[in-house]
């Protein structure tokens, strides 16, 4: 990577051989470290699923760095447990494409929306007048066609409502310093047409230009990408491990199509939640020391468009990590 890339946890100290060395700690650490505050002053809350959590809020944000200083790319793929990393490639290309059919992410053999696009759910949230796996406007729908009338999840929506990605991609291209670049999927006048609101719900994008930006053969600078993401809801057990690499993944396409170099992600949280059924399994993965985190080879070329992207597109080399943990998921 261009020596732009920075650098994004606090440093700390050690001792080697008399001499005072830096040394920067594991970016997983973050994660462990907020599972062990929650249990220790989480607070007893009732929730929606009628599971019950332990809850904090408004933690201090994580930050996770996309890329090394040769360039090589990272994906802040949880090592601690395994992460069903093609789940989250399958669902971020299905938000990118305006999907909202659960029925798109089964016929892939994945069923992370099997719960909440089921007859019973939709019965339950007062949308028995859609067919089963149709989960009205959420996250794909609104990043596409902001303010469209949302039919059906068959229905062609093409140039309806505000393709906010499309913007996002066009701004970073011709305005980099815009402080406007943002994609929202929260739309309160769409809320009760959605299985589901949005947990993960706003990002912002931030072009950096330091001393150290390569040029490009046009004599432009080449900055750096750096993405913030608000998530209103966090299951850290189970959504917040998957959040961090969807996120990641998308700056990551974003940066290849805009040509600018990944530089970090960070993550802020509004209510921290651990669910209950989940505390043993997260009591075992927090005695796991973290390993390190995959790099990431895109096989699309820089300047592509951010559409037509495939799951093969992606080589995720040496994740090795700790085996999965089962958690059951609340609806």
């Amino acid at each position: 990577m261009a020596p732009s890339a920075v650098e994004t946890v606090a440093e700390g100290h050690t001792e080697t051989n008399g001499k005072t060395a830096a040394f920067k700690p594991h970016e997983e650490l973050q994660y462990i470290d907020l599972i062990r505050d929650i249990f220790q002053d989480g607070e007893h809350r009732p929730d929606r699923t009628g599971t019950g959590t332990l809850s904090i809020p408004f933690p201090p944000q994580h930050k996770y760095t996309l890329s090394k200083p040769d360039g090589t790319l990272v994906l802040p793929l949880l090592t601690t447990k395994r992460v069903f990393l093609r789940a989250v490639v399958a669902e971020i290309l299905w938000f990118v494409a305006g999907d909202t059919n659960a029925k798109t992410l089964q016929d892939q053999n994945v069923h992370i929306w099997d719960g909440n696009g089921s007859r019973a759910y939709l019965d339950s949230v007062g949308l028995s007048h859609r067919e089963e796996g149709d989960l009205g406007p959420v996250y794909g729908f609104q990043w596409r066609h902001f303010g469209a009338e949302y039919k059906d999840c068959h229905t062609d929506y093409t140039g309806q409502g505000v393709d906010q990605l499309a913007e996002v991609i066009h701004k970073l291209k011709t305005n980099p310093y815009d402080r406007r670049i943002i994609l929202s999927a929260w739309n309160p006048a769409d809320m009760k047409k959605m299985a589901l609101p949005p947990c993960h719900m706003f990002a912002q994008f931030y072009v950096s230009f330091p001393g150290s930006s390569p040029t490009r053969p046009d004599g432009s600078k080449r900055g750096t990408l750096h993405t913030l993401l608000y998530q209103r809801s966090n299951d850290m057990g189970l959504g917040v491990p998957f959040n961090i690499a969807s996120y990641a993944l998308l700056t990551h396409m974003i940066a290849r199509a805009t040509d600018l170099i990944p530089g970090s992600l960070t993550h802020t949280m509004g209510d921290a939640h651990i669910y209950l059924d989940h505390r043993e399994a997260l009591e075992v993965q927090i005695q796991r020391e973290p390993r390190d985190f995959p790099t990431l080879a895109i096989e699309r070329e820089v300047g592509c468009s951010i559409d037509g992207w495939k799951a093969e597109d992606f080589k995720v080399l040496d994740y090795k990590p700790y085996a999965a943990v089962k958690m059951n998921m609340s609806v």
